[in-house]
C-alpha cells in the first residue's frame, strides 16, 4: 500500500492509476465502520484510496481538535489488510497554505441540525470533500449513514457543483450493544459509555413506534425523550425528526424522513439517526 503525503504525490499516484477509482474520506483513527466503507470501496472499484486527515478548518475554537485521536501506524495497517492501494495522509499545510480564503458551504442546510451549534463545521467539510474530489477524480465515495447531515449535504454539493463521482451510502455500524461506531467512542469512559447508549435507545423507541404505526413527529418525539432520559449523564442537544430532502422539521413521518439525534457525554459529542426508506404506505426503516 502506498502512504501519500502531498499534493503532487498523490497527482502522480492518480495519474497512474487504472480502472474505476474509489474514494473513502476520513479523519482516521479508523474502526469497523472505518473498514467497512474500504470493503464497499473494494467492491466497487478497481482501485481503493482512502484519505485520513484531522480537518482543522471544521472544527471550531473549543471544540475537540486536540483531543480527536490519531494513531497513523495503526491505521496503516487496517488499512493494509481492508485491501486499500493508497493512504493520503497529508498535513493542514499542505492541504490549506497560508491564506485559503475558497470554501464549499450550504447557507440554508448547513444551518440547521448540528449547524446551529457548529456554523463553521460544515463549510470546513464541504471544503475538505470538493479538494479531495478535485485530487482524486474518483468514480466512487463512500460514506456512512450515522454522519446523516453530512451525507445528504454531500449529496447535493455534487449533484448542484456537476462532480462526476457516485456517493455511495453505508449502513451504521453499531456495537452488539446498539452504540454507533465513532472514532469518538474512544474518548468515553466506562461510565460514558454507559450513558451513550441513551441516544440508541431512543431511536430504538421510534423505530418500534414507526413500525406499529405512528406516524406522528411529535408523538415519536415524546417517545424518544422519555427513553433518553433514562440517561442522565447524556445532554441531549437535540433530537429531530426532519425530511431528507430539505433537512426541515416535518409534523408527520413519510419514506424520506430522518429522526436525529446528537448529545453530549461529559465533553464527548455523538451523532447517530434513523433514516425511513419505501413508499408511502409501506416504511421501512434504516438504523
Amino acid at each position: 500500500m502506498d502512504v501519500l503525503r502531498t499534493i503532487s504525490e498523490l497527482r502522480a499516484w492518480r495519474r497512474a492509476a487504472r480502472g474505476k477509482v474509489a474514494l473513502v474520506p476520513t479523519m482516521g483513527y479508523f474502526h469497523e465502520g472505518h473498514l467497512c466503507l474500504m470493503r464497499t470501496a473494494r467492491r466497487a472499484a478497481d482501485v481503493v484510496l482512502v484519505s485520513s486527515f484531522v480537518n482543522p478548518i471544521q472544527f471550531g475554537p473549543t471544540e475537540d481538535l486536540a483531543r480527536y485521536p490519531r494513531d497513523l501506524e495503526r491505521d496503516r495497517a487496517l488499512a493494509s489488510d481492508a485491501g486499500v492501494d493508497a493512504l493520503f495522509v497529508p498535513s493542514a499545510e499542505e492541504m490549506y497554505g497560508q491564506s485559503h480564503e475558497t470554501f464549499v458551504y450550504w447557507p440554508t442546510m448547513g444551518n440547521l441540525l448540528c449547524g446551529r451549534t457548529r456554523p463553521d463545521h460544515f463549510r470546513g467539510v464541504g471544503t475538505v470533500v470538493a479538494k479531495l474530489f478535485n485530487l482524486a477524480f474518483p468514480h466512487v465515495a463512500t460514506f456512512g449513514r450515522k454522519d446523516g447531515q453530512q451525507v445528504l449535504l454531500l449529496e447535493r454539493m455534487v449533484r448542484e457543483l456537476n462532480f462526476d463521482v457516485e456517493i455511495v451510502v453505508c449502513p451504521t455500524v453499531r456495537e452488539p450493544d446498539g452504540l454507533a461506531l465513532s472514532s469518538r467512542n474512544a474518548l468515553l469512559s466506562a461510565a460514558d459509555r454507559i450513558q451513550a447508549l441513551g441516544i440508541y435507545a431512543g431511536l430504538d423507541a421510534a423505530r418500534a413506534a414507526i413500525l406499529g404505526g405512528e406516524r406522528r413527529s411529535a408523538a415519536i418525539r415524546n417517545e424518544m425523550a422519555q427513553l433518553m432520559a433514562k440517561s442522565p449523564g447524556l445532554g441531549v442537544e437535540y433530537c429531530e425528526v426532519v425530511s431528507r430532502e430539505s433537512l426541515r422539521a416535518v409534523d408527520i413521518i413519510d419514506h424520506c424522513s430522518m429522526i436525529a439525534v446528537a448529545g453530549r457525554v461529559g465533553t464527548t459529542r455523538l451523532l447517530d439517526n434513523l433514516w425511513t426508506m419505501g413508499a408511502d404506505g409501506d416504511i421501512r426503516i434504516e438504523l
